[in-house]
């Protein structure tokens, strides 16, 4: 399979490095200068599971051949400037944002059936141009479609990522893709970024816990009524339990270097699914006008 990947930050860096390193041809498609960069450094990455090493998988501005795969790795604010530069129609198209709305956007973008329901987990960062951080053992892709005439394609680009020695798990619902890693993902941005603590001070200072727990609670009641029933509080809390101490979120990286934070896309599209269904979620509300009077420079008022 021929893979582009749109967005080589740290996700999508992380994920072409290592296909590329397995023997995959692979295509970077980013912003000129950055394209520039990787045209003539490689893409260099440190990882906790590759080790260190120097890709050199081919970087465009603008992708017009035919390719088989786009993997899609912006953040969700980027992602319609960014599509201005794929002027071809893949077979398959597996985006790796945060949130639930970009999914629409996509299959207006591309032919419905081509995109593919995907989520990734993993904590990986782009300090620089070219330069990939990957410094968490997790590391996991879920996919999903409800297509049949692309299942044999999906299973092949599980295989593709497997081999280059990225976990892959395919799923029998998109719902539960998107919902399984937005509870999580949800409750970890809005407690670490409000409070500006790592996970395991979360975990141990009883309140900020309780926290963490409403905001999981919240979400799955959101993710039910969404349609995926399968999502529960307990694996949430589970998964988060057996994290290591020093989890942070690429929320709260965003805010410390003085980045935009995806409010809109990761708490955002949770309180517009329960405006949809007619749920509250007051505890994520509260979180999200935290950080939002943390990013304003307000007093956020953290509990003892």
């Amino acid at each position: 399979m021929r893979v582009a990947v749109l967005g080589p930050g740290g996700v999508g860096g992380l994920l072409a490095g290592a296909l590329e390193r397995a023997g995959t041809e692979v295509v970077l498609v980013a912003r000129t200068s950055t394209a520039a960069v990787i045209s003539e450094r490689g893409l260099r990455v440190k990882s906790v599971i590759f080790g260190d090493f120097v890709a050199h998988p081919r970087a465009v501005d603008r992708l017009a051949e035919p390719v088989d795969v786009l993997i899609v790795a912006t953040k969700a604010a980027g992602l319609e400037p960014a599509l201005e530069r794929i002027a071809t129609q893949p077979t398959l198209v597996l985006p790796l944002l945060n949130g639930l709305d970009h999914m629409a956007v996509l299959r207006e973008r591309f032919p419905a059936g081509s995109v593919l329901a995907g989520t990734i987990r993993v904590e990986a960062d782009r300090p620089e141009p070219g330069s990939i951080v990957h410094t968490s053992p997790f590391l996991l892709v879920d996919m999903a479609t409800g297509e049949q005439d692309i299942a044999p394609a999906m299973q092949q680009l599980a295989a593709l990522l497997t081999q280059a020695g990225v976990p892959v798990r395919v799923l029998d619902s998109e719902a539960r893709v998107m919902w399984s890693k937005l509870v999580r993902l949800n409750a970890l941005a809005c407690t670490t970024s409000a409070y500006d603590k790592l996970l395991g001070e979360i975990r141990s200072t009883p309140a900020l816990r309780v926290d963490l727990l409403s905001a999981i609670e919240e979400a799955c009641a959101v993710a039910k009524a969404d349609g995926a029933q399968d999502v529960d509080a307990p694996t949430a809390v589970a998964e988060l339990d057996r994290a290591h101490d020093t989890l942070g979120s690429s929320m709260q990286r965003d805010i410390a270097a003085g980045r935009t934070p995806e409010l809109d896309a990761i708490p955002g599209a949770v309180l517009r699914a329960a405006a949809r269904h007619g749920l509250q979620c007051p505890t994520i509300e509260r979180l999200v006008a935290m950080i939002e009077a943390r990013i304003a420079g307000a007093p956020t008022g953290a509990p003892a």
